[in-house]
């Protein structure tokens, strides 16, 4: 089967996988306590301006202020001084084209826009656009003349979406988009501010609205009592949707069925093994996502320059698969394995750009560098996988690593020495995890007694599995 799209739903959470012949491509994860926000429309008032940085801080109601830059600012195609459009305590009408990430607030946009099935509605764009992935002219322009067919009417402000190719009426879509955005000017009028405007679709209707394609075979859910919602809206807004919808009843887990916790798992590894032998090696940190390619066991047939050539094309590949899984975003740097000859570095910058043509997300690649570097981007619009299923380790706290016990055992001898001459009365407690106190105990016995003989003191050990490796206390009695 080519395109199938699974649907898992709890009380707690909504997931959905994107399947391509039987390889997971992408997932997409939706809590009920942290519904995602990119697309909501809010009234906003500023609280902080900064001309520095061209920025202010907008309070909408959310627990850290939002930021709005002056480039997404609605006519801001020129630069200008946002001191000079906004001053603290103004209110206006924002959108999130970002959702909270860490520490930093969501991002917003002036530029509101609001979606359907087949059109996008932009207040303030003048006269009517088509996507730039319908390159057939003729077809641009019979979706231009759908929607300006009715003289009497204003047609300014819509996009035509890629979805709409081959499309006989965007009436009720247009409709549809008119009234939400009449119901947003309505109710902004008398919106206090934080109030929420509009809400976008939850995960459900946004993967028939936006994920759900001529390619997808087939699309099934495991809760059957979202089927007669679901139906409906097909009905009114996915009247092309032409796979068919399944409800998934068996004993065994969907996800389970398919494989798919297996792969979520995996794309949460640092590793990724290739099919050759080769694998990549994955790592986030805060300003960019680096990735290496390695041979690892694959050592080829005819000679090394094969060999690295050959992996190289495989991986790029696989990394394209992998953003798109990970939802990796921002600036990313791929680490190809060094290649001598110019025909090969194009082949896989190619392979590549191919593989990227299947990434709804903006992406843009540099070319090699002469450290057989690419750089690329890729636009973030929602959390990675990492940042939505995994939290920081209280133990490292990010570094990805921890003192060895030997290390932690030379820092509580410094502590201990540092405390006797401080504090010369008194006996010594050593409270540490039981792999630091079993090493005292083991291995440096003769230096404890020496100390203690030293110094007249008696020097307790005692071991505590609460404490993590690094985490100790010298208390003197």
């Amino acid at each position: 089967m080519g395109e199938e799209i699974l649907i898992n739903v709890t009380p707690r959470e909504t997931r959905v996988a994107i399947v391509e012949h039987s390889v997971l491509q992408e997932v997409y994860i939706e809590r009920s306590n942290k519904l995602r926000l990119v697309g909501n429309i809010y009234k906003g008032k500023v609280v902080r301006v900064l001309p520095g940085m061209q920025a202010a801080f907008i309070d909408i109601g959310l627990e850290r202020t939002a930021f709005l830059h002056e480039a997404d600012m609605a006519g801001s195609e020129q630069p200008i001084g946002i001191n000079s459009i906004l001053r603290e305590g103004q209110e206006l009408l924002v959108q999130v084209v970002k959702d909270p990430v860490n520490t930093k607030g969501a991002r917003l946009s002036t530029n509101l826009s609001i979606a359907s099935r087949s059109l996008v509605f932009v207040p303030d764009l003048e006269g009517v656009s088509v996507s730039l992935k319908i390159d057939d002219s003729l077809e641009r322009d019979r979706l231009k003349a759908l929607l300006t067919k009715d003289q009497t009417e204003t047609t300014n402000g819509f996009i035509v979406r890629t979805v709409a190719e081959g499309t006989e009426n965007l009436d009720k879509d247009k409709m549809y988009l008119q009234k939400q955005w009449q119901r947003i000017e309505q109710k902004s009028k008398l919106a206090k501010c934080g109030e929420l405007l509009y809400q976008d679709l939850s995960l459900i209707f946004r993967t028939f609205r936006d994920l759900v394609s001529n390619k997808t075979e087939r699309v099934r859910i495991d809760s059957a009592a979202q089927l007669p919602a679901i139906k409906s809206f097909i009905a009114d807004f996915v009247p092309d949707f032409m796979g068919t919808l399944e409800v998934y009843s068996d004993e065994r887990p969907l996800f389970d069925m398919y494989g798919i916790n297996d792969e979520i798992a995996k794309a949460l590894e640092r590793k990724v093994p290739l099919k050759s032998g080769g694998y990549l090696v994955i790592d986030h940190t805060e300003a960019m996502t680096t990735i290496d390619v390695n041979t690892g066991a694959f050592v080829g047939t005819k000679n090394l320059e094969e060999t690295v050539y050959r992996t190289n094309l495989e991986a790029a590949a696989a990394i394209c698969r992998q953003l798109r899984l990970r939802n990796v975003g921002g600036i990313i740097i791929i680490d190809f394995i060094d290649m001598h000859e110019p025909e090969h570095h194009e082949k896989v910058l190619r392979t590549l750009e191919r593989e990227l043509q299947h990434d709804s997300v903006k992406t843009t690649i540099s070319e090699f560098s002469a450290l057989c570097l690419v750089q690329m981007t890729r636009k973030r619009t929602r959390e990675s996988l990492q940042h939505c299923l995994c939290e920081q380790c209280p133990t490292c706290h990010g570094r990805g690593f921890v003192n060895s016990v030997e290390t932690v055992v030379c820092d509580v001898f410094r502590e201990i020495q540092r405390s006797i001459s401080l504090y010369p009365a008194g006996n010594v407690l050593i409270i540490a995890s039981p792999p630091v106190i079993e090493q005292l105990l083991e291995e440096e016995s003769l230096h404890i007694a020496e100390l203690e003989k030293a110094h007249a003191k008696t020097i307790k050990l005692q071991a505590e599995s609460i404490y993590n490796p690094e985490q100790y206390d010298v208390v003197l009695l």
